[in-house]
């Protein structure tokens, strides 16, 4: 993954730069048609069940030996994919884009996450009806509201409007990120709460929408009025020598 794509034209204000650069578009759409397909297959194949795939009795008791070994972690970590923590994570992304005048990084930190929540906690579950015991668990929620604030923190550092901080450093944040999120998921399987199969649907969930959203975004801020200007503006800049 490549992290920055140049530096901002001259006179180009920071809010109106694109969440996602240009030659990174396709292969974005080319992510979420994957989003939406894994989520919608795997919605398919467990719809009303209430027992583990063979993929998750292969998973699910090697990912719970492995993080057994880590009591911390399991008391730990699932508080980061709840409600509160969430939100405030949520929150600090918004005010770091404002203070950044980033308005589109902005309106897209405030929406990735609580949206993918609501549409895996009050579509998807009840929608699939896929049972741990009495609990609804398709997709994982700590698995979709974790990678959708995950993917939010990667796109915002693809391309920021004053790359102050070096693309290696960025990487390893984006990294750090994915990493992080995929831990939680792993965690919840391993305290049972959830199967392999609902973490990978809570993944493929909070990434897509996450994605969506950037895409409309960058769309909307294309069709507004003095959008081709700073096109212009942008191109001359880039031809001229630094």
């Amino acid at each position: 993954m490549q992290l920055g794509g140049g530096q901002p034209a001259p006179g180009r204000a920071p809010g109106l730069r694109p969440l996602l650069p240009g030659p990174l578009r396709r292969p974005a759409v080319a992510a979420l048609a994957a989003c939406v397909a894994v989520t919608a297959a795997l919605a398919v194949a467990f719809a009303g069940q209430h027992q583990s795939a063979r993929v998750d009795a292969l998973v699910d008791p090697r990912v719970t030996d492995l993080l057994g070994r880590f009591p911390a972690l399991l008391y730990w970590l699932p508080v980061l994919g709840t409600l509160g923590p969430a939100t405030l994570m949520t929150a600090a992304l918004v005010l770091a884009c404002l203070a950044a005048r980033r308005w589109s990084g902005a309106v897209l930190a405030a929406l990735a996450a609580p949206v993918a929540t609501c549409l895996t906690e009050y579509v998807l579950k009840p929608l699939v009806g896929r049972h741990l015991g009495s609990s609804l668990t398709f997709p994982s929620g700590h698995a979709t509201s974790m990678f959708a604030l995950a993917a939010t923190c990667v796109i915002l550092l693809l391309d920021p409007p004053r790359r102050r901080v070096p693309g290696l450093v960025r990487l390893l944040l984006a990294a750090s990120a994915l990493a992080l999120a995929a831990l939680v998921a792993a965690v919840m399987v391993a305290k049972g709460a959830h199967y392999f199969t609902d973490a990978v649907a809570g993944a493929a969930v909070g990434t897509g929408v996450a994605l969506a959203f950037a895409l409309a975004i960058d769309w909307a801020a294309s069709r507004r009025p003095g959008a081709r200007l700073d096109a212009e503006v942008a191109r001359a800049g880039a031809r001229v020598p630094g």
